[in-house]
């Protein structure tokens, strides 16, 4: 919710479920969704289309920084130490999408 007010031109968020998940979509954005899995109670995950360059982005851009789970997600242990900035520029490219898709490394 904080990346949101801190992006320009981004005047309304839609939240919804998708899968069961919480899921969050804004115009000219990529769904992102959030959950924790049962299978793997010991951490949680924030999710992108995992057909887009965000996460092959991520991975190169933030590498030391995040534990990544295929092209798909962002993956963090209960205890983790979260990199607040960093979550938040991944957050906002997914929410910028596809003003940024034809970026180099999404202007990250």
């Amino acid at each position: 919710m904080e990346t949101v007010q801190e992006t320009e031109n981004i005047t309304s968020l839609e939240e919804t479920l998708k899968w069961g998940e919480p899921s969050y979509l804004v115009k000219n954005g990529s769904t992102i969704r959030i959950d924790w899995k049962e299978k793997k109670p010991d951490q949680y995950a924030i999710y992108f289309k995992c057909t887009s360059k965000l996460v092959p982005s991520f991975k190169i851009v933030f590498k030391d920084k995040f534990e990544f789970e295929g092209d798909r997600a962002i993956v963090f242990q209960m205890d983790d130490k979260i990199p607040e900035k960093e979550l938040k520029n991944c957050i906002k490219a997914g929410l910028t999408y596809h003003k940024i898709k034809h970026l180099p490394m999404l202007g990250l």
